[in-house]
């Protein structure tokens, strides 16, 4: 901004975003998990660019109007990637709103959190890493206990069937078989319950 006196130029002030300490390490973590990082920004290109070289990001796509955002998300799902969004004000609403998960920083503006998915409660990007390292993690207790279920019921069946019966003469008690059933179901809650022990790593 020019800063002029009597229709003179005295001055020139410059305005900044600045970028939060912690910015850097979590673009950082989110490469090393995997992640494609792109920064969607209204920003012109030069400062744009400034800030993205700051925290370690090389595919910027700047000068986005507010309603272009959602557009840009719908042509990355259309390349067959799976999109997570990071917002905190009202323009990212709509973009929020199309990605495949949206996040929400928790100390953005109300039309944002309730346009997400998921709020990250602390104002930091490391909150993003943390909650894809839980969502991870419960997604691996799921398999787990699908597979061992289906284990579980394709040995299990076949016996209470009477398999077994022409070779040993026994068929399966219903005592047993519903002992068996309540172990399989104590067995899958108690693997969904190691996750109140799982604990994110440090960012």
């Amino acid at each position: 901004m020019f800063l002029a006196v009597d229709g003179k130029p005295e001055g020139v002030i410059s305005v900044a975003d600045t970028v939060k300490q912690d910015s850097l390490e979590a673009i950082t973590a989110m490469k090393n998990i995997g992640l494609e990082v792109i920064m969607v920004t209204g920003d012109n290109e030069r400062t744009a660019r400034a800030i993205a070289k700051k925290v370690g990001i090389t595919n910027v796509i700047s000068d986005v109007l507010p309603q272009n955002k959602a557009e840009i998300v719908r042509k990355l799902q259309a390349d067959g990637k799976k999109v997570a969004m990071v917002g905190d004000g009202i323009n990212d609403a709509p973009a929020l709103t199309q990605a495949d998960i949206g996040m929400a920083i928790g100390t953005g503006t109300d039309v944002a959190i309730e346009a997400s998915d998921i709020t990250l409660v602390k104002g930091s990007l490391k909150s993003v890493v943390q909650a894809i390292q839980i969502s991870r993690a419960t997604m691996r207790n799921v398999y787990q206990n699908l597979i061992g279920a289906f284990i579980y019921n394709a040995l299990g069946i076949p016996i209470a069937l009477g398999v077994l019966y022409p070779l040993t003469g026994s068929l399966l008690s219903p005592l047993v078989a519903a002992a068996a059933m309540a172990f399989s179901s104590v067995t899958v809650v108690a693997n969904a319950n190691r996750l109140k022990r799982f604990k994110p790593k440090e960012v």
